[in-house]
């Protein structure tokens, strides 16, 4: 049978370790992070410019079915997770938060923002959800608190596979944005420019909002 040391310098040592002083600090950029990267989902989808890689597959499926986006994210992002079985990952709150707030936040977006038609406009809404989609993504990644269930898919993949990450990324992103187009997602230079940008754009910005978790 474990015992427990259950002693109040006990207690206090656990209470004063990093990772519990600033589970709160945290939890708020963890949240902040999802709800901003619902936000710029939304931004890309008015600007009808090209969505997000898994967004094209998530856009297609929704016109197929005649479901909101959001509600699409979801469904998948839980099919996701159920393929982490056999790639034994493990999901944390950060995982399962981001299976259900992305979606969430991203109909409500579309619904509060209206459809652009200047193209000027459109066009600094592509702008401004890619960037602003890499500090969310920096955001959610630096609380450690769990990977995206396709973060998730693609780093399991990495390790049964043993290929690279930049070559099962692409992969899968390939994939998913050709079954998406087929669907009848939208591919365009908002597809583009997120592809390019956002993998040095996360790495520029990840060591800024990185939770330090030991001394």
């Amino acid at each position: 049978m474990i015992r427990m040391n259950w002693s109040p310098r006990a207690l206090a040592r656990s209470i004063d370790r990093p990772e519990s002083r600033r589970l709160p600090r945290r939890l708020v950029q963890l949240y902040a992070g999802l709800v901003l990267y619902g936000i710029t989902m939304g931004m890309l989808v008015r600007a009808e410019l090209g969505v997000v890689p898994w967004d094209v597959l998530h856009q297609g499926l929704a016109r197929q079915f005649g479901v909101s986006m959001g509600t699409v994210v979801i469904v998948v992002s839980i099919l996701l997770l159920l393929l982490w079985i056999p790639l034994r990952e493990r999901p944390g709150i950060g995982t399962i938060s981001n299976a259900v707030v992305v979606g969430l936040v991203l109909d409500a977006t579309l619904v509060v923002l209206p459809p652009v038609e200047s193209m000027p406009l459109r066009v600094l809404l592509v702008l401004a959800g890619v960037f602003l989609n890499a500090v969310a993504t920096a955001a959610y990644i630096g609380v450690h608190l769990g990977p995206g269930p396709r973060d998730g898919l693609m780093t399991g993949l990495v390790r049964r596979t043993g290929g690279s990450v930049r070559v099962v990324r692409t992969s899968i992103e390939a994939v998913v944005v050709l079954a998406g187009w087929i669907l009848g997602g939208t591919v365009g230079l908002g597809t583009v420019l997120y592809a390019l940008a956002i993998g040095p754009l996360a790495q520029i910005l990840l060591p800024r909002f990185s939770v330090r978790l030991h001394r």
